[in-house]
């Protein structure tokens, strides 16, 4: 079968198992009373089923299993394991609640189980250090996607884009099993986005988001770049992966500013912080999908131009737009986020630190 023909199919077959099991899962999620239950720090006014994390994880398996069960078994293996295990810890998450540190135990063992496969970042050229930058680096993309997953729609169309970008440079390689992998995951998230689009009637739950994560980070240390950039491939997939690691940056320097705990979760997100601007939840959603398409055309150019000048450039473009968006969105007022400082202090150190009342804690 021709290629494109066979990415095209992989990607068709894994949006309609998406649908399919999306629509199954809203169902036995509302049946089950599986729902997110709205609170001051969400976004939601009203619950909304879980288990869309679920369906996303079958369809992107059934499809591979369909389409490149060859790759699947032998050098996916480790894949399919951390993504099994990681979903497996998003899902009890999602249901019966889990503290950060069992849940941090379950992402370090995933990220373990592609290193022992031999799959890992190459950068110190000792080996327990760069199994100590690849432990980080998939575990801080699992919780990059899982905080990103804060509004209708965004969590699945960045990941759906990244795919994109993966896959090109996959195919551009001649890594014919990581372009399927590709096509799977992104027809698998933009089935689930039929049902999470807003208003969106299921979200992916920690399930999902954590296994997008685990994926895309996979991805990011499988994927081939050019010969020509050798030197500096490791900021490619950084790159791709911009936005969710933008917002996890910008929510962990604001909490911290704010006296709170990164895992003090709230209406702080880039998201939330461009409805404040104005925008409207799909307008959001869109702008965020455009940000997450100009960095990874940004990488797409930088991997296949010979010119070292013109990656230095991009990379420089791309950094000096993250630090500003930073700077003017933490400047916003947050007065309202559905967050508690927690620090004590004067009235006038909880004022400045939140741009809040110094008669409530409330941010």
């Amino acid at each position: 079968m021709n290629i494109c023909y066979l990415l095209i199919a992989t990607l068709a077959i894994s949006a309609l198992i998406a649908m399919s099991g999306t629509y199954l899962a809203r169902s036995a999620a509302n049946n089950l009373h599986w729902l997110d239950k709205p609170s001051p720090r969400k976004s939601h006014a009203k619950s909304i089923p879980l288990l869309g994390g679920i369906a996303i994880y079958g369809a992107f398996l059934a499809s591979l299993l369909i389409f490149d069960r060859p790759w699947l078994l032998s050098e996916g293996r480790s894949l399919i394991i951390g993504a099994t295990l990681i979903a497996g810890v998003g899902l009890y998450d999602d249901l019966r609640g889990m503290q950060p540190l069992p849940k941090l135990l379950g992402q370090i063992a995933a990220a373990i189980a592609l290193s022992l496969s031999g799959l890992m970042v190459d950068i110190s050229g000792i080996y327990w250090l760069d199994i100590a930058i690849t432990l980080f680096w998939v575990v801080g993309i699992c919780n990059a996607m899982n905080l990103l997953d804060n509004m209708d729609g965004v969590s699945a169309g960045v990941a759906a884009i990244a795919c994109l970008f993966f896959g090109a440079i996959g195919l551009q390689q001649g890594q014919i099993g990581v372009a399927i992998v590709t096509a799977a995951l992104s027809g698998a998230t933009l089935g689930f986005l039929r049902f999470n689009w807003h208003p969106a009637t299921i979200f992916m739950g920690d399930a999902g988001s954590l296994l997008l994560g685990f994926i895309l980070a996979a991805l990011g240390l499988i994927v081939g770049f050019p010969t020509n950039i050798e030197h500096s491939a490791w900021l490619m997939p950084i790159f791709i992966l911009a936005v969710p690691i933008f917002d996890t940056t910008l929510v962990t320097i604001s909490r911290l500013r704010r006296g709170l705990r990164v895992t003090d979760g709230g209406r702080d997100h880039t998201s939330h912080r461009l409805v404040k601007l104005g925008l409207s939840i799909r307008k959001t959603a869109a702008t965020i999908y455009l940000a997450a398409l100009l960095c990874g055309a940004g990488c797409l150019l930088a991997a296949l131009l010979p010119n070292a000048w013109i990656k230095y450039a991009i990379g420089a473009i791309i950094t000096l737009s993250a630090i500003l968006g930073l700077f003017l969105l933490e400047m916003l007022d947050l007065s309202n986020t559905g967050q508690t400082i927690r620090r004590v202090g004067t009235a006038h150190h909880r004022q400045a630190v939140g741009w809040a009342s110094p008669t409530t804690d409330k941010l």
